[in-house]
């Protein structure tokens, strides 16, 4: 008779997954997060007067917070909201500012920690703020990318 025809359901994840922009990875169910350039993140930060900044913390608080709620932990943050208004208005207050910093560092090292990536350095990172703060988010951002890009490795099935 026949050749028996088996059809397969595609895997909703793998969909949404090619339907990515090229610069977006999937890092777990209801986890997307965007790989940008950490010497980008600082230009458009400096040429925006800081506007770009608020932005990028927001953004890339809710990736942690997203990837976070996919891992099963509150290490990487719930609230990205908080976050950024800690960081603006909070600056006029300045310790908002600087503690929104500090917690928002220390995440981005545990996500690197939870992808088996080496973790940014603390005291790097207490340089760059001191010297040439608008460096910061591109620092961060350059832990940000190694740890999507770790998580998405580690995501795909291996054959």
């Amino acid at each position: 008779m026949g050749a028996a025809i088996s059809v397969s359901s595609p895997d909703p994840s793998t969909a949404l997954a090619s339907s990515l922009p090229p610069n977006h990875v999937q890092l777990a169910s209801g986890a997307v997060a965007k790989i940008r350039n950490p010497i980008l993140v600082v230009v458009f930060s400096f040429i925006t007067l800081g506007i770009y900044q608020v932005f990028w913390w927001y953004y890339a608080n809710r990736e942690l917070a997203d990837y976070g709620r996919a891992r099963g932990t509150n290490e990487l943050g719930d609230n990205p909201t908080k976050s950024t208004l800690a960081l603006f208005p909070g600056a006029l207050i300045v310790v908002p500012a600087i503690w929104t910093m500090v917690t928002t560092f220390k995440r981005v090292q545990a996500a690197q920690r939870l992808t088996g990536q080496m973790p940014i350095n603390g005291w790097l990172g207490l340089v760059i703020v001191l010297v040439i703060s608008p460096v910061l988010v591109g620092y961060m951002q350059s832990g940000l990318n190694s740890a999507w890009t770790a998580a998405t490795s580690r995501a795909e099935p291996t054959a």
